[in-house]
């Protein structure tokens, strides 16, 4: 007799309440997945992950919409930031000079770090030479790009991040999936059975309702507030002018940070700059509404360097460079330096919502990590994963649109798209190579093109219920992801000589281009042309 093993059946899952961590915290948090395809053929298969983020992303959007709808102004806020913003840019060596003067002035520490490496370096030193192995951690974006907590814990010393969402993050031994809500592939049940598997002092009998778990976390960081000595954060903005550093903050665990501890340090990227201290109003009226849908911050907290007998008595900041300079001298691509981290493109992404924000494998995901992260990497070529983060769009502009200082992500998406092209022209021709290689000649033909056009109805055999689901390599490298439409009975040339009878379809073109229409410029900015341009 001979026996089949049909396998044993899979333990059931061991966290309070089925949470699960689908990744794993990597050495470099800009490049830490696949390729995009790859990561969203996976994350697309978490339908759970996918209704958390559905839901989150519908309620941030809704509250947006009502809060942008009370301004009249909107639009001039949006140019004004804008403004500011070419401002920073056309003058970053000056403002960041200036920038440290103020703060040494005032009592401040200022150090430089190139990398990432140099950053967590000079954090760690500062961190030892206070004797202490703990310290606690404003919400930073900083400080996730230089993976500075896993780097401290080889260095023994416990980071322990004090943003409720950042928390769930770091207890779960996950990874950030949001610019602003890093947690926000998880549900609230989840969230209970994290917090009773993985914090120790949580309630046995704590619930999923949203009141207790805050009330649970309150009561666990208000230990680590009242005995950190050292605290790490990053920053919202940078102020030039007057050496002021600010956070802008939802739940008040940075006020706690920003106060208590003896020592601060801040990790800010050089392009987080202000140059006067009145451009606050602006982005103080735009970030709260596009990053929460709320007014104002319920926390707004600026510290200008060391005030004696209040707050921290050390104040050390560190300017990170980390391939900014290098996204500085793209014309077009530097507009992604602009960005305020609001996450409104992430919201309106539909690509976004759903792969979620693990799919891109960085730590910046959404539209603005698909600009951002190839260039402060320079990974573009074929071997590196950062390079598909370009062709994650499907280029319908609502980033752009949403984005509260007018950062055009559509066209740098194109222009990071077409620059990945030209790291490969001199390479060994791929497939996509071939086939436009030999669509050139067609498309540049008028005659073959009819031809062609003509040809595509014989798609139609090969049709079942409108469409085609498959056809052989290499076309199945399109029909494996999406349908190809069927063609129509007849090319719009036929359509348009059938309907138009008394038109030429084939005539040239007899009228001019018109004049004084906006054009756009390689900086963003938008000119008109005259008469003797057109």
């Amino acid at each position: 007799m001979t026996a089949t093993f049909i396998g044993m059946p899979s333990a059931p899952d061991s966290h309070t309440g089925g949470w699960r961590t689908t990744v794993t915290i990597p050495e470099d948090t800009l490049r830490w997945g696949p390729s995009f395809p790859e990561g969203a053929h996976k994350t697309l298969a978490n339908t759970q992950m996918r209704r958390n983020l559905g839901h989150a992303t519908r309620t941030i959007r809704s509250k947006r919409a009502l809060r942008v709808a009370e301004m009249p102004d909107w639009e001039k806020l949006r140019s004004a930031a804008e403004a500011v913003k070419f401002e920073v840019a056309s003058r970053m060596p000056e403002l960041l000079e200036e920038f440290e003067r103020n703060v040494t002035a005032r009592g401040g520490i200022v150090h430089w770090a190139r990398d990432k490496h140099e950053a967590n370096r000079i954090v760690a030193d500062i961190i030892k030479s206070k004797g202490v192995t703990e310290v606690v951690k404003v919400k930073s974006m900083a400080t996730q790009e230089t993976n500075l907590n896993e780097y401290l814990k080889d260095q023994g010393i416990s980071a322990r991040e004090t943003d409720l969402a950042e928390m769930i993050v770091q207890l779960a031994d996950d990874m950030p999936s949001h610019i602003v809500v890093p947690a926000i592939h998880r549900n609230r049940s989840e969230v209970r059975g994290i917090f009773l598997d993985r914090m120790e002092d949580a309630p046995r009998d704590l619930s999923d309702d949203p009141t207790e778990l805050t009330a649970a976390a309150r009561a666990h960081l208000r230990k680590k507030f009242l005995h950190a000595k050292v605290a790490v954060s990053g920053t919202n903005m940078g102020i030039a002018e007057t050496g002021t550093v600010s956070i802008f903050e939802s739940e008040g665990n940075g006020r706690m940070c920003l106060t208590l501890p003896d020592t601060l340090i801040t990790l800010m990227g050089i392009e987080k700059l202000v140059p006067r201290f009145q451009d606050v109003e602006i982005f103080s009226q735009l970030l709260p509404r596009s990053a929460t849908g709320e007014r104002m911050n319920p926390y707004t907290s600026m510290w200008t360097g060391v005030t004696p007998g209040d707050g921290p008595q050390e104040f050390h900041l560190i300017l990170m460079d980390n391939g900014r300079t290098k996204v500085l001298t793209d014309p077009i691509g530097r507009q992604a330096l602009a960005c305020i981290r609001c996450g409104s493109c992430m919201n309106i992404c539909p690509v976004y919502q759903h792969t979620s924000g693990h799919a891109y494998g960085s730590v910046y995901p959404g539209p603005i990590g698909a600009i951002l992260t190839p260039q402060l990497t320079q990974g573009l070529a074929e071997d590196d994963p950062v390079h598909t983060l370009p062709f994650a769009s499907s280029l319908c502009g609502a980033c752009g649109e949403v984005c509260p200082v007018k950062i055009d992500i559509p066209t740098i998406l194109i222009h990071m798209r077409a620059r990945t092209v030209d790291v490969k022209r001199n390479l060994v021709p791929d497939v996509w190579d071939l086939a436009l290689g030999v669509a050139t000649p067609v498309m540049s033909n008028s005659t073959l093109w009819k031809m062609a056009g003509t040809g595509t109805k014989a798609t139609r055999l090969f049709a079942k219920k409108g469409a085609i689901g498959a056809l052989p390599f290499p076309a199945s490298l399109w029909t494996r992801a999406r349908d190809l439409p069927v063609a129509p009975k007849e090319t719009f040339r036929q359509w348009w000589k059938r309907t138009h009878k008394d038109s030429d379809a084939n005539a040239p073109r007899t009228d001019r281009p018109a004049t004084g229409l906006p054009l756009a410029s390689e900086h963003g900015m938008t000119t008109n042309t005259t008469p003797k341009e057109a």
